[in-house]
């Protein structure tokens, strides 16, 4: 049994005493909290279920806590990667603020141990660190690095991909931009095919699904110097998150990454969601595709700091040098100070300490076997992927047409709600279930969240009429996948939407 850091069972005792929480953390009554966040908080900033939202006054562990007391599994926190409110994190922070906090142009021993930390996890050609505040200010600065580095302009991103929230980020993020007309989007990002061998343009069915999709990013690197300009970049999240928990092909990077260099661009590799051991096999998810694959640009946020605004970008000389080469001096304020440095210390003694790569792995392999019982089951369930402690479900109405199941999703994830189990869905279709919990999450966790999800998907397959013998099970099975049309590409049709309501009534 996998057990969390007190020891204590998945289903064990509370640890924390709730009436304290009731009574010394909760402000105001939620009705009165949601009436203040209309009023004063932008309404472009969207909250997890909505309509009835889930007021949260304190987290330990793979726990959080309503402000009734109530837990909730957090199946969906990998921002707070060792667990939440973990005190030895909360402890070095806490210490050093005691003594110091300033800016990063003062000389303190937290900056270079911590870059050096970091260093020895990656491969020795990424030497060079720059420590910003969140993974869109990592993104942000990795193409301006690229960019003063390459003299060149054009980006290449993945279809779906999203890369951060600032407008150069929105410009390369197609998982937003979709909404936008070609007019609006910028002429010098250009989006290749996602690396999708379920859903893709080439499937594992294909002979070498890494070279077709590689060969896809080489035409667009053919048609920006048809016009006379060149590749600055090619920018991925090692395993898309937004975009439906996709792991590419082995050997895929491998191939872009000679097309780009050879067009005199470079490889940024986004680990802002997946980095950290989450992958279990390996600490950078990147090292998936194998040791010959190093990138020349690593971007990290969200764990790094397991809450704390805090995120990096690691580079080679080369790409430090072309920078500094521009003449302007790089400044952060925040970036990189001594209490933040402190905290990522704390966060990287803390993995290794719990094991807590060797957790993803462990935990991780059987999640993923659980989940794989469940398609065999469910007729819904039509793939999953991931690795460690980043999965993937994704269900489908039809297995041969791969047709969304869209509301199907929303339905799933709302009924996890009811049983204090907290999950999202993503993807384009917005029908995969994404797992990113805190690397404590256990293999007692694993049990209960597939197990809900087993009789919520029985009742609602019962409701839908859906029910899979073996023999139409071996067919599904057998059939090689197909694209499907155009229209099963679109973001969710409004005979989706509407489905949704329905089952969410």
């Amino acid at each position: 049994m996998c057990l969390n850091r007190a020891g204590l069972s998945a289903r064990g005792s509370v640890v924390l005493q709730m009436d304290n929480i009731r009574t010394s953390v909760e402000k105001m009554e939620k009705e009165k909290t949601l009436d203040l966040r209309k009023k004063h908080i932008g309404p472009s900033c969207k909250i997890f279920f909505s309509h009835d939202p889930i007021k949260i006054v304190q987290a330990r562990g793979q726990y959080m806590y309503d402000e009734k007391g109530q837990r909730y599994l957090d199946c969906i926190n990998n921002v707070a990667h060792v667990g939440h409110c973990h005190p030895d994190v909360v402890k070095a922070g806490a210490q050093q603020m005691e003594l110091l906090n300033t800016n990063s142009r003062f000389l303190h021993d937290n900056l270079v141990l911590f870059a050096q930390r970091l260093q020895a996890t990656l491969p020795d050609r990424l030497s060079v660190c720059y420590l910003v505040n969140s993974g869109s200010e990592a993104n942000d600065l990795a193409l301006r690095l690229a960019r003063q580095y390459t003299g060149h302009r054009d980006v290449i991103t993945l279809e779906n991909a999203y890369h951060g929230h600032v407008s150069s980020l929105i410009d390369i993020s197609p998982y937003k931009f979709h909404q936008l007309s070609d007019a609006e989007r910028n002429p010098f990002v250009h989006v290749a095919p996602s690396p999708d061998v379920y859903r893709g343009k080439y499937r594992a069915d294909h002979p070498d699904p890494a070279t077709a999709y590689a060969d896809e990013v080489k035409a667009l690197i053919d048609g920006v110097q048809a016009e006379g300009r060149k590749i600055a970049a090619f920018i991925a999240e090692s395993l898309q998150s937004c975009g439906g928990q996709v792991v590419p092909p082995v050997g895929y990077f491998q191939q872009v990454a000679e097309h780009v260099r050879e067009a005199g661009g470079v490889f940024i590799a986004d680990e802002v969601q997946v980095g950290f051991g989450r992958v279990g096999t390996n600490f950078w998810a990147f090292q998936l595709q194998g040791e010959d694959f190093v990138p020349d640009i690593v971007t990290m946020g969200k764990p790094i700091g397991n809450g704390h605004p805090l995120s990096c970008v690691v580079t080679t000389k080369e790409v430090a040098e072309g920078f500094v080469s521009s003449g302007m001096d790089y400044f952060n304020t925040f970036g990189g100070n001594p209490v933040s440095c402190a905290i990522g210390l704390a966060v990287l003694d803390v993995i290794a300490k719990e094991d807590l790569q060797g957790k993803a792995l462990c935990v991780g392999r059987h999640l993923s076997a659980l989940l794989e019982q469940l398609k065999e089951e469910h007729p819904l369930v039509g793939d999953v992927r991931g690795c460690g402690l980043f999965v993937g479900v994704e269900l489908v109405r039809d297995r041969l047409m791969l047709t969304p199941a869209t509301a199907e999703a929303q339905h799933v994830i709302y009924k996890l709600k009811e049983e204090r189990i907290l999950l999202s869905a993503d993807g384009p279709h917005r029908n995969v279930l994404k797992f990113k919990p805190p690397m404590c999450f256990t293999k007692e966790d694993a049990d209960l969240v597939v197990e809900k999800i087993h009789l919520i998907l029985t009742e609602l397959e019962e409701g839908l009429g859906l029910k899979m013998s073996n023999k139409a099970k071996m067919e599904n099975d057998s059939i090689k996948r197909k694209r499907p049309s155009s229209s099963l590409h679109s973001r969710g049709s409004s005979q989706d939407v509407q489905h949704a309501k329905h089952i969410k009534a």
